[in-house]
């Protein structure tokens, strides 16, 4: 068979009518698994936007995330708005608070929590039952499933990827109907992140209460 047949056959194995094929949701799972699990830390953008119970509310800020298990939300559009987990405790605070809400680590099941866990060692098959694939615009995939153990509240998380495991946004859709949509920006991966960006001071005179975990 001449090297042009080779090329050829190649060719037509990859591609049906034209268009590539897509990887499977496996192979495209344990890519973002590899890119996030050999990060120490990373910087993001983020844009937040959030429909339910007759509402939409649009945010914007900036992500840091470090292990082992730190993250930073930072609120632009409301300033003073934070979300920061320290490893130990989550902390929530928004200006006009009358207190600052406090939660054990353990207990978190907040819908932030997803984009945390990929910088731990984790696996995507392991966290999402019923993992799909499907091909989106622009050379995009979404990775879809629903999170073990949050049947009750989440009814499907959506992964919305790069081919090289680079994750541009998460959607996350509540059992209420109520859906998020998380989108990520101007990764810097293993940016310098201080210790001190993962350390919550109460605003002085705002008491700290701890809350229950999320039903």
């Amino acid at each position: 068979m001449s090297l042009l047949a080779v090329l050829l056959l190649f060719t037509g194995c990859l591609t049906i009518h034209g268009q590539q094929l897509a990887l499977s949701a496996n192979d495209l799972a344990r890519r973002v698994d590899d890119h996030y699990n050999h990060l120490q830390s990373l910087k993001a953008e983020f844009s937040e936007d959030y429909d339910g119970l007759g509402m939409h509310r649009s945010e914007s800020g900036t992500l840091l995330l470090r292990k082992p298990g730190r993250m930073r939300w930072e609120y632009h559009s409301t300033a003073g708005k934070v979300f920061v987990l320290d490893g130990k405790y989550a902390w929530f605070y928004a200006p006009g608070d009358t207190q600052v809400q406090r939660l054990a680590a353990t207990q978190l099941d907040d819908l932030r929590s997803p984009l945390r866990f990929l910088l731990g060692h984790t696996r995507i098959e392991s966290e999402l039952q019923a993992l799909t694939l499907a091909v989106g615009p622009a050379g995009s995939y979404t990775l879809s499933g629903q999170p073990k153990g949050q049947q009750k509240r989440i009814a499907r998380l959506s992964l919305t990827v790069t081919t090289s495991g680079v994750i541009t946004a998460i959607s996350i859709e509540e059992a209420d109907g109520a859906t998020t949509r998380f989108k990520f920006s101007d990764e810097t991966p293993n940016a310098a992140i201080p210790e001190s960006a993962f350390h919550f001071v109460a605003p002085a005179g705002i008491p700290v209460v701890d809350s229950l975990p999320p039903v």
